[in-house]
């Protein structure tokens, strides 16, 4: 019981592996998605940082250390899964805070669950700090997907959760970090030779006219 609960579980998160029930050629678990966002954020906040804006960056990696720490209680659920039904997706999150709040409530001690209501919360909001939580949580789903891809993964599920992420991303395309992945990040990782590199290519063109952003970068260099 207690603190000592709490940090028992930091391991389980470890044995939760994202995207279950399709083949991959690598597994992610939670906790290195975790660790995997908070180092994608805290570029990101650089970036910002350094284009002029302020940054909270206690606020920043608590969001990011902490946003999928509620998955313990439920699992991961695909991505396409969770976004296909807005009503769904509002469940879930009613479930998991509900979850969350039970547990802090009954291991941890009252001075701190406070603290750990604040902390365990949903961290993305339209704060700074929020919307870098948001963009660096699906450019590290753009990754996954894009290493399966690279791969030659034929579970056509990886296309569709790159292209959820890249539209997501772009969702934010106001923000001086995002506009820098574009110019500088993107290019990079479509470069090169890999299994369904046009394919690719042919996706992400295609959100970005959606989004009416102009190419002024060169993909096939």
């Amino acid at each position: 019981m207690g603190i000592h609960e709490y940090f028992k579980s930091l391991s389980d998160l470890e044995k939760i592996y994202r995207c279950p029930g399709k083949f991959k050629y690598e597994e992610h678990s939670v906790a290195e998605h975790s660790f995997k966002v908070t180092k994608v954020a805290q570029f990101l906040g650089t970036v910002e940082e350094n284009r002029g804006n302020e940054v909270n960056w206690q606020a920043l990696y608590e969001k990011a250390l902490n946003h999928d720490y509620a998955e313990i209680f439920i699992g991961d659920i695909k991505t396409p899964v969770k976004y296909a039904d807005p009503d769904l997706r509002d469940r879930l999150a009613h479930v998991e805070e509900s979850m969350t709040h039970h547990f802090i409530k009954q291991e941890f001690p009252e001075e701190f669950q406070a603290i750990y209501h604040e902390r365990l919360k949903e961290g993305k909001d339209e704060s700074l700090e929020g919307k870098i939580l948001s963009v660096a949580d699906k450019v590290d789903l753009l990754y996954e997907s894009f290493g399966e891809i690279q791969k030659g993964n034929p579970e056509p599920l990886f296309n569709e959760i790159y292209r959820e992420s890249l539209d997501t991303i772009l969702k934010f395309k106001e923000m001086k970090s995002v506009q820098y992945f574009l110019a500088e990040i993107l290019p990079d990782l479509l470069r090169g030779e890999f299994t369904n590199q046009s394919e690719l290519e042919k996706i992400t063109q295609g959100i970005l006219k959606v989004h009416k952003i102009e190419q002024t970068f060169a993909i096939d260099e």
